[in-house]
């Protein structure tokens, strides 16, 4: 039987390079007066080993995610010439050979199908906003409204994963852990990227990858917050072990995981270690933000009744402007049930009902509390929907199916220009003819207000440097102040 081998045969290159200049950092630290370095502080400190790249405009952003496609033609994008049109087969000249889904791919005729609902013009920017969104409407002035996004997936599950991460295919860092990659976190009791589901909702389903970190290290992955006794899973100690034993099993597996990182050389020990010691000091963080009884009746009122009941879209919304007054980097909020391939007029009344006084108030609420100008609120779903009916078109029904070529999303705060509305669709609401953003452009821009250059934020793995905007993206300038 051969001896093992001394742990310095073990090492390649690359990790006796990396350990000699940890050590290195660590004594120069020292010298400064920053005391004992230790695996734990050494590893929350490269959560921020990232300054911005230029002074940021926003500190942080919340992104009300409106999971299954919200119909700009029935919210947003009002076409008169699609409501004359009712019922005629969509032009061939206007559908230029673009692909359909095999849902409506296949039906023997595409009926227009105009809005069901009344357009009115709103604020001093004059936007047209839907009967269905009254509160959304009355803060038009705040919003900077873009009808002219565009995504190249057709299907839900890429056409999220692509949104949320960059890439339509699995795997990629998430834009959270991209955002807390490249600046940390403000609150080190607190996670820099948070995640909130509405409760009990169906629809398409959203997976944990959504927030999840790729190949970035597991720490920077969100942390989902839920309804219920335990908002964050396993975070609360066992029957039988109180804080100072949970401190004391700490420290020993703090020493543990020293020696086995001298060993191994894996940064994920330090990251595991860094989100043992997070999840200690949220056992009382946690309990504090999502404790809503110290709002008061009147914040009740602006955000609706249904903020009393966690779990609602309107708690997590006002949960979501607690963590961002506890300088949570990154809040994402999604909403499902926004998928009306048939039965829309019911349908979207419903969600208009559950999503739209709540996002006006956390609009509003942040506005009063002066953190809407460095706070960025992001209001949008993965794709548009067609401008003619999926399946039958009745005088009270229709449905619509997928439309990657148009959507509608719109920004508050954090730098961007209020009461703008930038792009244009064709008058049947089919085509972008003006102002095109790409999801790339926009994920470049939202990172730019954080003071990031999206061509700069990269991390290298398997031989490329990788980035949230791949190899592309541009910042859209016209939508900042």
């Amino acid at each position: 039987m051969n001896p093992p081998e001394p742990d310095i045969l073990r090492q390649t290159r690359r990790h006796f390079l990396s350990r000699a200049s940890a050590g290195v950092g660590a004594m120069a630290l020292a010298s400064l007066g920053h005391g004992r370095v230790g695996p734990a502080d050494d590893a929350a400190r490269s959560v921020a080993r990232m300054a911005p790249h230029f002074a940021p405009k926003a500190k942080r952003i919340i992104y009300l995610f409106q999971s299954g496609g919200p119909s700009q033609l029935d919210l947003f994008d009002h076409k008169p010439a699609l409501q004359e049109r009712n019922g005629q087969e969509l032009p061939d000249s206007v559908r230029q050979g673009q692909r359909l889904t095999g849902m409506s791919g296949n039906q023997a005729s595409l009926p227009m199908a105009g809005a069901q609902f009344k357009f009115e013009r709103h604020g001093e920017c004059g936007m047209w906003v839907s009967e269905l969104l009254p509160r959304t409407a009355a803060i038009v002035d705040d919003l900077c409204f873009v009808r002219s996004m565009q995504t190249e997936a057709i299907n839900h599950d890429p056409a999220i994963t692509f949104l949320q991460t960059g890439s339509e295919l699995a795997g990629r860092p998430s834009m959270g852990a991209w955002v807390s990659y490249g600046l940390g976190t403000e609150n080190r009791d607190l996670p820099a990227f948070v995640v909130l589901m509405t409760k009990d909702k169906g629809g398409q389903p959203l997976y944990s990858r959504l927030w999840g970190s790729g190949f970035l290290e597991s720490r920077l992955q969100g942390v989902q917050m839920r309804a219920g006794r335990d908002p964050v899973l396993y975070l609360a100690n066992p029957e039988g072990i109180d804080r100072a034993r949970r401190r004391r099993m700490l420290d020993r597996i703090t020493g543990l995981d020293a020696a086995q990182h001298a060993q191994a050389q894996d940064p994920e020990i330090h990251s595991r270690l860094a989100q043992y010691e997070l999840a200690y000091r949220m056992q009382m963080s946690v309990p504090e933000v999502t404790d809503l009884s110290d709002e008061s009746d009147a914040t009740f009122e602006l955000y609706g009744e249904d903020a009393r009941v966690p779990g609602t879209y309107a708690a997590n919304c006002l949960l979501a402007r607690r963590l961002a007054e506890r300088d949570v980097r990154f809040i994402q909020l999604y909403h499902q049930g926004w998928d009306q391939h048939g039965g829309l007029p019911a349908g979207i009344r419903v969600q208009a009902r559950e999503t739209d006084q709540a996002s006006a108030a956390l609009v509003t609420d942040l506005k009063r509390r002066g953190l809407l100008e460095d706070t960025l609120v992001v209001w949008g779903g993965e794709f548009g929907r067609t401008n003619y009916s999926q399946g039958a078109l009745t005088p009270t029904d229709y449905g619509r199916d997928h439309h990657p070529r148009c959507f509608t999303m719109w920004m508050a705060g954090g730098g961007v220009k209020p009461g703008v509305v930038h792009g244009r669709t064709d008058e049947l609401g089919y085509n972008v003819v003006e102002h095109p953003v790409h999801v790339h452009d926009l994920q470049a821009t939202l990172l730019h207000q954080l003071g990031l250059d999206h061509t700069r934020l990269t991390h290298h793995h398997q031989g490329r440097d990788f980035r949230l905007t791949d190899v592309h993206g541009r910042v859209v300038r016209d939508l900042l102040i």
